[in-house]
């Protein structure tokens, strides 16, 4: 299966947003998370006594851009990806041209970090559902993207995995992201708790690129808005996806064995509502939460 990503086109899409913008495609890697990661710690590599290099790794003609000691934003791409990472060290492999994986490092000076995994999920899920009066896609709190089958139901099309590192005086965020986009084989397992879905039943005959082409710009402006305003105005849009909000939720936490999930408050934190009616906030990081069913069906 051949894939042609139109790198060119994309950096001259996004380079105005991010200065300094390098693209690369790769056919393999074990994870684009972390081989950004290890880019940004190890010290600069000395080419050609310059300090800007030329990415040649590119499974296309050339990486376009240019890049500064691996500080400057980098959209790197794996079209086959051994060892993802997702949320709290649970595994995402993919398969060529099966998903679509991706991470987008930038150096991130926001106020608050707060809340950016639901600003990304958001930024993802309304570029996919643009032009749709009903939402295919919900957004499971604090990093999942699900492909809707009706009221609290659904299945899983996707995930986020946001680290960063410090860099001399600058924080640099790495945002992993991971969509199925091909159906799975018949009879495979999918894996997941909860099922799989995938793009091509939101658009049938969609490809990794396309929807890359579809998600880059849409995800590069959400995340310099949240560089700028935070996760306020994202707030809204959240809700309107919230898949969890009015649902029974178990979680990890011993002290807040199961409630019922209520939004999620300004900072992004997740509101559940105990049996004796308070309402408790869960960061992401804390728990694993998981989906019990209505709450009405399923009562605290």
């Amino acid at each position: 299966m051949t894939l042609l990503w139109n790198a060119e086109s994309l950096w001259e899409d996004l380079e105005p947003l991010l200065p300094g913008l390098s693209i690369e495609v790769v056919a393999e890697a074990v994870s684009t998370n972390t081989t950004l990661l290890d880019r940004a710690r190890a010290p600069a590599a000395d080419e050609g006594g310059t300090d800007l290099a030329l990415v040649r790794r590119s499974r296309e003609s050339a990486a376009f851009g240019h890049r500064a000691a691996d500080v400057l934003p980098c959209l790197l791409v794996a079209e086959h990806q051994t060892g993802g990472r997702g949320r709290l060290g649970r595994s995402w492999a993919s398969d060529r041209g099966a998903s679509l994986t991706f991470s987008l490092s930038l150096p991130l000076a926001a106020a608050d970090w707060s809340g950016l995994s639901l600003a990304v999920g958001v930024a993802l899920a309304d570029a996919l559902d643009a032009g749709r009066t009903a939402p295919r896609i919900g957004l499971k709190w604090p990093n999942d993207l699900w492909l809707l089958d009706g009221t609290g139901a659904g299945r899983k099309l996707g995930g986020i995995l946001i680290e960063s590192v410090a860099v001399g005086d600058q924080r640099l965020a790495v945002v992993g992201v991971g969509l199925n986009v091909l159906p799975q084989p018949a009879g495979a397992p999918s894996g997941l708790t909860h099922g799989y879905g995938c793009l091509q039943e939101i658009e049938a005959g969609l490809s990794a690129p396309a929807a890359l082409g579809v998600v880059a710009r849409p995800l590069v402006q959400a995340l310099l808005d949240f560089q700028r305003d935070g996760f306020a105005p994202f707030a809204d849009r959240f809700a309107a996806r919230d898949l969890l909000r009015g649902q029974a939720v178990t979680t990890t936490l011993a002290d807040l064995p199961h409630g019922v999930a209520d939004g999620v408050g300004p900072d992004g934190a997740l509101r559940v509502r105990v049996p004796d009616g308070t309402v408790r906030s869960v960061s992401s990081g804390e728990v694993s939460v998981r989906l019990q069913g209505p709450a009405e069906e399923t009562p605290c």
